[in-house]
């Protein structure tokens, strides 16, 4: 006997999720959430979809109209974009203005939720990095850096800096922010990295290795996190010249474990 969970067959039954992006080969989600199905015993599967960003909407309104499609995952560049074509938004979504899954409801329309916020604090957390009353550095403003650094300052720390190269971007992300959380949140054309607890990579900067990076990890100081939210490759040259420096590192994929359990409750994932 073994655990090994069995492969899931397709069938005339089976239910339908997609994973969207641009591009998509660095997606980690089908590889958590197959294996998830055939362990519950439910007859799903999730595939990823190559969707560039002129046409993500005539893509996922075809998804939409599909009937035997449940769900939609949502990755880099679109989580801005496709938080506008649900019919309604958790008010996390209309916090960040950014969602990364949109749930088929009974009555037909579409609910878009952000689990990328709460799945990061959570595996922070998980691996010993208290966000609490720290001082957070983080880099990028859009669909992923918005639900992250709405969740770190829930989540207490003390003072987070957002940097982002879109000021109006930016801009618009720190008032809403700032409307719930007041105090606590600034923008800025520098990250301040000298006096900083926490600093993370929201930015899709290292997926590719002639990225530039996205910030200097030698100007943290000794005792500092260093954060990637990018899955593929797991050792980002920012992750490797920060371990490089002595810092401790916390890499992407902590962020996708972290929302496991949020997605089964919110896609009522359980075994039949």
């Amino acid at each position: 006997m073994t655990d090994t969970p069995r492969q899931t067959l397709v069938s005339g039954t089976t239910r339908l999720y997609a994973v969207l992006g641009d591009p998509v080969g660095q997606v980690q989600s089908p590889g958590l959430l197959n294996p998830l199905f055939a362990r519950l015993g439910i007859d799903a599967v999730l595939v990823p979809v190559h969707v560039r960003p002129a046409d993500l909407e005539t893509v996922v309104r075809g998804l939409q109209r599909v009937g035997n499609l449940d769900g939609l995952f949502v990755t880099v560049p679109h989580k801005t974009a496709a938080a506008l074509l649900a019919d309604r938004r958790s008010p996390t979504v209309e916090i960040t203005g950014s969602a990364n899954a949109l749930r088929r409801e009974p009555d037909g329309t579409w609910l878009a939720e952000n689990f990328d916020g709460s799945g990061f604090v959570a595996g922070l957390v998980q691996a010993g990095h208290r966000p609490k009353g720290a001082r957070v550095a983080l880099a990028g403003a859009g669909g992923a850096g918005s639900a992250i650094a709405a969740a770190l300052l829930d989540a207490g720390v003390d003072r987070l800096t957002i940097t982002d190269p879109d000021t109006p971007r930016v801009t618009a992300l720190v008032g809403r922010l700032a409307a719930h959380w007041p105090g606590r949140v600034r923008a800025a054309g520098a990250p301040p990295l000298a006096d900083s607890d926490i600093a993370v990579n929201a930015t899709p900067l290292g997926l590719r290795p002639d990225d530039p990076l996205p910030f200097a990890p030698h100007a943290l100081p000794p005792g500092a996190v260093v954060a990637d939210i990018i899955m593929k490759p797991r050792d980002t040259r920012l992750l490797r010249e920060a371990a490089a420096h002595g810092l401790a590192v916390h890499h992407g994929s902590h962020m996708l474990t972290g929302q496991i359990d949020s997605y089964r409750a919110f896609f009522a994932l359980h075994a039949p």
